[in-house]
């Protein structure tokens, strides 16, 4: 028989309810279109413990609920774009806030000390057995990211005050982000070659084209604005500088379970620093040479 509950108790029972039917859905949605057999498996048993946590609530509300379709959509374009254990971690890392109203509960339903037990220990051991491609290759698209940021944003730096032209220097930074593209994913092809791996061309392309993106990314501001405008775009860079590190150290922090602020930090600071020395140095390379653009 199950006892009365305060009406507290029994509105957040009504909330975990709904929680665990949505969450239980969005695991089997994004089951349907994830690769790799164990990867399916394990994201169908998370599937079913939550809906098995739901039967359990149901049990006290005596309330059937259906699941929340926005939030089951939202989840499954998440999945689809940045990969699905970057969404389902972003999902249960939601759920932190839940610890109050468990510490709430368990004094009224002992069912709740064992339910929050489990997501604590099992579905985390769960989610840790998660393995995508794409999160293989991190290392690779942090090296093209990282080498990109510092390398072009210095340059650009630079090129801005020695050229003060952002059509000159849109070109050169394209030019040479190109050709340090093609460089750097060759450098990596032979470094993986070297060490024997199977993936060697794979690896290479991830660091291509993380490098290329944000090659693209940093001439954009120096495409879309008057020849003038030089240090107004110089400026945007730098916004869009910090903005990737900010975007690419989220998903690394979510997805891998480390550190957002240190990285992040650590990237911008030598991404920024390196903008402003070169920055001098074109102030100084054009002064000393006397070159006038």
């Amino acid at each position: 028989m199950i006892k009365t509950l305060s009406s507290k108790a029994l509105s957040i029972i009504k909330k975990m309810q709904q929680n665990e039917i949505t969450e239980s859905v969005i695991y089997e949605e994004i089951a349907k279109f994830a690769k790799g057999e164990e990867n399916k498996k394990t994201l169908l048993r998370l599937a079913a413990e939550e809906k098995a946590h739901y039967e359990i609530w149901k049990k006290y509300t005596d309330t059937d609920l259906k699941p929340q379709k926005g939030k089951v959509f939202k989840y499954k374009l998440i999945a689809r774009i940045l990969g699905f254990t970057f969404a389902v971690k972003l999902m249960e890392n939601g759920e932190e806030d839940a610890q109050k109203e468990y510490d709430i509960l368990k004094d009224e339903v002992e069912e709740s000390i064992w339910i929050r037990q489990q997501e604590e220990e099992h579905e985390s051991a769960l989610l840790e057995m998660l393995d995508e491609e794409r999160l293989q290759y991190v290392g690779s698209m942090v090296l093209g990211m990282n080498d990109a940021l510092v390398e072009l944003t210095g340059s650009l730096a630079g090129f801005t005050f020695a050229m003060q032209n952002t059509r000159l220097i849109a070109l050169s930074g394209l030019i040479m982000g190109i050709s340090a593209t093609f460089s750097m994913a060759s450098s990596e092809f032979l470094a993986a070659k070297s060490e024997g791996r199977n993936d060697a061309f794979k690896s290479c392309c991830y660091t291509g084209v993380a490098y290329l993106i944000t090659v693209a990314l940093l001439i954009m501001p120096y495409l879309l604005m008057g020849n003038s405008r030089y240090m107004t775009a110089l400026f945007t860079m730098i916004a869009v500088v910090v903005l990737i590190i900010a975007g690419f150290t989220y998903y690394i922090s979510v997805a891998k379970g480390e550190k957002f602020r240190p990285r992040f930090l650590e990237m911008t600071l030598i991404s920024v620093g390196v903008a402003v020395v070169s920055f001098f140095v074109g102030v100084l390379a054009k002064y000393f040479l006397g070159v006038e653009l």
